[in-house]
């Protein structure tokens, strides 16, 4: 923004310029940085609440600008991280009209858009990191993914990679349904499944969350996401599959092992794929855990119900993932203390 008249001191060496009230120029800012457009062209993302904020500068994402309605709201942020940016001292009233929040905490920032090859991750978050990876595959609803990411934070995914066709995770609903994971995992976003592999470790075995139509009675309905179960998450008809993925699905997908969610199959490191709610997984993730020795994880329920959430299915999976892998390690840790 431009300087106002007047600046103010909020603590020796901290300055912040007041903004007229209702300013329009300063709406329009916020109103683009909102876009996935904006994101894109300016590498910039739009982060709102203190905790969001907190966690952004805590792992070394660049502020541009911050707005806020009192002068406390900066009390509650590292000084040394906010002399960086440009501090706007505005209305509460401005705020709730930029805010897509019900309850506006009076605090937005504008920051470069973070690089997770350049982030401090949390010392805790790392300590409990385990060699699980989380595949997203066309995950389209921004509520589902921010829920998806804050999973994969909590069951300490080591990293998360996301395909062509996923939303945006720093669309603002995925944010605010991520919690802050966006500053506690790797994300990686854009992929084609030509490049998955490459940023996967080496010896990965990937799995993939779907339904089994070949499974046994009781375990039929099992969702990656995908909105209907069955074989069209395997091979998505013509009418739902993009025209790239036309030659792939004719050509089928390839055999994946089918057992229960809950039986072994987190052998260090695993990735899991989720699939999307509408087109489900993609034929090229099927021939990627066919050709590492994966397994389609099955997770029973009642017969009659169509199919999970896909969020709720990360979930799951992503739990008992790292509830094998520790079992494994504590068993490899007491076979070496036997004498």
């Amino acid at each position: 923004p431009q300087s106002p008249a007047e600046r103010s001191a909020a603590a020796p060496g901290l300055w912040y310029e007041k903004a007229a009230p209702g300013d329009r120029r300063l709406g329009k800012v916020v109103t683009l940085a909102k876009s996935k457009k904006f994101r894109d062209n300016h590498g910039k993302v739009l982060l709102e609440g203190h905790r969001l904020i907190k966690d952004a500068l805590e792992a070394g994402a660049v502020p541009q600008t911050l707005f806020f309605s009192t002068v406390g709201h900066l009390k509650l942020l590292p000084e040394a991280e906010i002399k960086r940016a440009s501090l706007v001292k505005v209305k509460f009233e401005d705020i709730k009209i930029w805010s897509d929040l019900v309850a506006p905490q009076g605090l937005l920032g504008i920051f470069s858009k973070p690089d997770p090859a350049k982030m401090s991750f949390p010392a805790a978050q790392l300590a409990g990191s385990l060699p699980l990876l989380l595949i997203c595959d066309n995950i389209r609803d921004p509520g589902n993914l921010g829920t998806i990411l804050r999973s994969a934070a909590g069951a300490g995914c080591e990293k998360v990679l996301l395909t062509k066709g996923c939303v945006d995770p720093w669309e603002p609903k995925v944010l605010r349904a991520g919690m802050g994971a966006h500053f506690r995992v790797p994300i990686v976003t854009s992929l084609d499944w030509g490049s998955v592999p490459t940023n996967l470790p080496a010896g990965t075995q990937v799995c993939v969350a779907d339904n089994d139509p070949a499974a046994p009675a009781g375990s039929a309905s099992v969702p990656g996401g995908a909105g209907r179960a069955g074989s069209a998450a395997v091979k998505p008809s013509p009418r739902t599959a993009p025209e790239h993925e036309d030659e792939e699905a004719a050509a089928g997908a390839p055999e994946v092992a089918a057992q229960r969610y809950y039986e072994d199959w987190a052998q260090a490191p695993v990735a899991v794929v989720i699939g999307g709610e509408t087109q489900g997984l993609s034929p090229a993730a099927l021939r990627l855990a066919a050709s590492t020795g994966g397994k389609r994880l099955v997770i029973p329920v009642v017969p009659g119900v169509d199919s999970l959430n896909s969020a709720i299915a990360a979930g799951i999976v992503l739990f008992e993932g790292r509830r094998q892998l520790l079992c494994r390690h504590r068993q490899q840790d007491d076979r070496q203390k036997l004498p």
